[in-house]
């Protein structure tokens, strides 16, 4: 099994605050993460919110809380139990020991709504995704098949392309027809599939709400917008949105929406085998998501995010603002890369102090002083 990375920050906040809270999406690796957490604090416990029994003991939260005050609680699909942190709040003011709970949840933006409310200043916020480059090594063939297959443990770990292809088709139905309705989300499961396959046919490019309600069959552009919420809710799209700087330019103002898993954008658009993605148009839009997501969950926890576009065409796919350094990446499905005109524009545009293009080559080297041709696993070298 490989090591993740998050590991060593979830015990490194624990032993900071009373509270931390672990997002990522269902069957993303949480609960085998927080179990390896546990399993260094003597007699933790570990409490499941959609098992009866475990529901059963947090009946009266507030007594439980308080007889079990020595121990790190573990508390697993929090977001089954929204109420549980008005508890929480006085709980950790009666004992503000770090490493107290650790509440595991599938629902960012959910969550994030009920703890600022409850918990503020008092909880740390740490999201697990699936599977990265740097975690699976360094091997090319690791990287592509990480990209086909996507990050999800038991997909990247499937004996074989079909297995892997399987278990996303099932996962999909699963999540649309189970977990979303668990969040009290009323709108039909094959509403929400067609608005995600048509986001994964739109995958890295521009979002029009207009444009996909008319192909909805008329919804109103308001509830796109409610359907697109829904999913970066659930961390399954990415919406990233443009960076603005004021010099004077026309900027594109849409926002780009990517699937964050390319494994599950592939089994939404059927592609089943390295041939097919190969031929298919989105090939090269799933290898900018692919390498996008990588960057961003290796990228310093205050980081802001966007991408560059202009009328004139200068782009970049990522600008990433950290600490008074602006970073560009532009990101290429070819061996041998050459960056448009349109790249050193924005480069200038932007006044970047590092800039890099992504593409699964096998050496880095240089196209200026200060850019330089990477493949995604030599990303967090070259980046610390």
């Amino acid at each position: 099994m490989f090591d993740r990375h998050l590991l060593l920050n979830v015990q490194r906040r624990l032993g900071q605050q009373p509270a931390v809270v672990l997002l990522g999406p269902r069957q993303v690796g949480k609960t085998t993460l927080a179990r390896l957490v546990a399993a260094s604090y003597p007699d933790a416990l570990y409490l499941d919110m959609e098992d009866e029994a475990d529901r059963a003991r947090l009946s009266q939260p507030g007594a439980f809380f308080a007889r079990h005050r020595e121990r790190l609680v573990v508390i697993d699909e929090v977001q089954a139990l929204p109420d549980i942190f008005t508890v929480l709040r006085p709980e950790i003011d009666a004992d503000r020991r770090p490493g107290r709970f650790l509440l595991l949840g599938s629902a960012s933006g959910t969550l994030l709504r009920q703890t600022s409310e409850s918990l503020a200043g008092r909880v740390a916020y740490l999201e697990l995704t699936p599977f990265l480059a740097s975690e699976v090594g360094p091997e090319p063939a690791l990287v592509s098949r990480l990209w086909r297959r996507g990050g999800f443990p038991l997909s990247f770990l499937a004996d074989d392309d079909a297995g892997s292809l399987a278990w996303r088709a099932d996962l999909v139905q699963t999540f649309l027809a189970r977990d979303l309705p668990q969040l009290g989300v009323t709108i039909p499961a094959e509403t929400l599939r067609r608005f995600w396959r048509m986001c994964a046919h739109l995958h890295g490019q521009l979002f029009n709400a207009s444009q996909l309600g008319i192909a909805l069959g008329g919804v109103a552009h308001t509830t796109v917008g409610r359907y697109l919420n829904l999913l970066v809710d659930a961390m399954m799209l990415r919406q990233l949105e443009p960076f603005h700087i004021n010099i004077g330019k026309r900027l594109v103002k849409a926002p780009k929406v990517y699937l964050r898993d390319s494994g599950l954008l592939h089994a939404l658009l059927g592609i089943d085998s390295p041939d097919a993605l190969a031929g298919h148009p989105v090939a090269g839009h799933s290898w900018e998501g692919f390498v996008l997501e990588q960057i961003i969950a290796e990228a310093p926890s205050l980081a802001s995010f966007g991408f560059y576009r202009t009328a004139a065409g200068a782009e970049l796919d990522l600008v990433v603002d950290s600490g008074g350094r602006r970073t560009g990446y532009e990101v290429k499905l070819s061996n041998a890369p050459r960056p448009t005109r349109g790249f050193w524009g924005a480069c200038e545009d932007l006044g970047v102090d590092r800039a890099f293009v992504v593409a699964p080559v096998l050496d880095a080297y240089p196209l200026a002083d200060n850019v330089e041709v990477v493949s995604p696993q030599m990303l967090v070298a070259m980046t610390a």
